[in-house]
């Protein structure tokens, strides 16, 4: 898989080059997203999206929807493409779950507003709380969804400090999810790679 720092139909793989790579590389791409998936607390996780794991997903709707034509292509990168950093930021799927369906509609109706309370803090500089579902609305009056789109955008301090090594937590100041963790080095590592 070919990074360009821009998904463009002429840099994605044909369907028939795709099924090839995908065979030899599945694996790989587990493990990239496994790196980048960072839990907070015992309910939610956030995704975080590269330009890696971005092309397999659109490479995977264009190989299971059959998808060769153009404009077909071209609207799988519109939806997908926005998720992809851009260098100053971090973008994530960020994913409630509870397994019980119950507990789950009870505490979604709680966890209303919970994205906007989403935040990085980067050692030595303020909070950065997430810009969330810039392209919908995922909530309403009466609960809010298990899956919500959210961006952190950095400072130029912010960036120097994450590529210099600076600890990083994630956390969430909602009132009935206080949460925060320290982002492994591993994974921030890989974080890191998206800023410029």
């Amino acid at each position: 898989m070919q990074l360009t720092g821009k998904i463009t139909r002429d840099s994605l793989m044909t369907l028939e080059a795709y099924s090839k790579y995908r065979k030899a590389h599945k694996a790989d791409v587990i493990a990239h997203r496994k790196l980048r998936s960072v839990p907070l607390g015992e309910h939610m996780t956030l995704q975080f999206e590269s330009e890696t794991s971005i092309r397999y997903q659109i490479q995977e709707m264009l190989r299971v929807e059959k998808i060769f034509e153009e404009e077909g292509i071209d609207q799988e990168i519109e939806a997908y493409a926005p998720l992809m950093p851009d260098g100053s930021n971090w973008k994530a799927t960020m994913m409630i779950e509870y397994p019980d369906e119950n507990e789950r509609k009870r505490e979604l109706a709680r966890l209303i507003g919970v994205e906007d309370q989403m935040f990085v803090e980067v050692e030595g500089h303020e909070r950065v709380y997430a810009i969330a579902d810039e392209d919908m609305d995922r909530e309403n009056d009466e609960k809010t969804s298990a899956v919500h789109f959210v961006r952190f955008e950095f400072t130029p301090a912010m960036v120097s400090a994450i590529k210099a090594g600076a600890g990083v937590k994630l956390g969430c100041d909602h009132r009935n999810y206080p949460a925060h963790t320290t982002i492994a080095p591993e994974s921030l590592a890989s974080l890191a790679g998206d800023l410029k």
